[in-house]
């Protein structure tokens, strides 16, 4: 959570707090990096659900992507229902109860391993529609350092390494599938293919497509645009492939806010402000990454004159979202804004505690207009439960 985050230049001062607030305009100048790219290229990028899955905004994404990419029933059910374009869909291994409800979602479907290949292929090929299948695979290269969130990392269960890959079993795939990203740029994906292409590139010849899963910043500032379209390029020529990048946060990144008020402030060695938000709860990345999210108008501790720490509303002890520095003491009630929280947090949040869910907003920069689209009550505590 290195890049540089842009606040969306909307009204915030009479949205409920908390809420997820989401910028039209800003998702629109992602769009048009991701469109750069496909039309350079003739690459197809998805919107990966399980980044941002924010429906009410699939309208405006839908004109510009090919369509999504989902890892679970659900998300499949939620691409063919909700984004209507292609639907891709790939999960560590699938449950027989639920692989016609898959099938019907899906127009490509990506298998962890030739035994889930080998149990449902005669099921794909009795769905009735065509269906284009691929294996993921596992190029064991990685640039990525946090292990939680590193794909072809020691011992993973994502993917099936060469020395596992049955190439007599191919019959009726159509495309490989790798991962191996998060959070990087071109540099890191050009290292990742050559070490996919040495390692599979054999094969290639009898694909259709490849996709090159997820995890590229494209629409951070600064990642090497000129370097990303070189090397997909340079894979469709050399093997005649269709090259799919499926982004979640590329699309979702600096579009949104949290935002939060201030509930209470209590002492123990230092000044703790209770917000009416949780990290556990609204941005679990935060405590995952784990990550110190940026808050407008605050600094490091210690760079301004009043240190607070940031609580959360739940009862968890460790529910801390930062320690931020600001020109004036805190008040109760007054506004605080976090940076970049579009993508992996509404996909993520849970009720833990019953603490209520952030309502949800859209807002145009461009125009003004600012709209309340979900708010969240007890009933969505309750049907979780039983």
């Amino acid at each position: 959570m290195s890049h540089k985050v842009i606040n969306i230049d909307c009204d915030l001062s009479q949205v409920p707090t908390p809420s997820y607030v989401c910028d039209r305009a800003s998702l629109a100048r992602n769009l048009a990096i991701l469109d750069q790219v496909q039309q350079r290229t003739g690459c197809r990028i998805l919107l990966a659900l399980k980044g941002f899955a924010m429906f009410s905004l699939f309208g405006q994404i839908r004109e510009v992507l090919h369509g999504a990419s989902a890892s679970s029933l659900s998300e499949a059910r939620l691409a063919r229902e909700e984004f209507g374009k292609e639907v891709h869909v790939y999960a560590p291994a699938y449950g027989d109860e639920e692989f016609a409800e898959i099938l019907g979602c899906a127009d490509h479907l990506v298998f962890n391993s030739f035994r889930q290949w080998q149990h449902f292929k005669d099921r794909v090929a009795g769905a009735g529609k065509k269906i284009s299948c691929g294996i993921r695979v596992n190029p064991q290269y990685s640039e990525v350092d946090v292990d939680l969130y590193n794909p072809c990392g020691r011992f993973s269960r994502l993917g099936v390494v060469r020395e596992k890959f049955r190439p007599e079993l191919l019959e009726g795939i159509e495309g490989l599938h790798f991962h191996a990203l998060c959070e990087q740029g071109a540099d890191a994906l050009e290292h990742t293919v050559a070490a996919f292409a040495e390692k599979f590139g054999e094969f290639l010849g009898r694909m259709q497509w490849v996709n090159f899963g997820g995890g590229h910043h494209i629409t951070r500032e600064g990642y090497d645009l000129d370097r990303l379209c070189a090397t997909i390029s340079r894979i469709q020529e050399k093997y005649g492939v269709q090259v799919y990048l499926e982004p979640g946060e590329a699309i979702g990144l600096n579009i949104g806010v949290l935002v939060t008020r201030v509930l209470d402030i209590v002492e123990n060695e230092m000044h703790t402000a209770i917000l009416d938000t949780s990290a556990t709860a609204h941005m679990p990345d935060v405590l995952e990454m784990p990550y110190r999210p940026v808050l407008f108008g605050a600094g490091e501790p210690g760079e301004f004159a009043h240190t607070y720490r940031l609580g959360g509303l739940s009862c968890l002890a460790g529910d801390v979202i930062g320690d931020y520095s600001f020109p004036k003491p805190l008040a109760i009630g007054q506004r605080l804004v976090f940076g970049d929280m579009a993508h992996y947090t509404m996909v993520k949040t849970t009720t833990f505690n019953g603490v209520r869910l952030p309502s949800i907003v859209v807002c145009d920069s461009r125009t003004g207009e600012s709209d309340v689209v979900r708010t969240f009550g007890y009933e969505d505590y309750r049907s979780r439960l039983s």
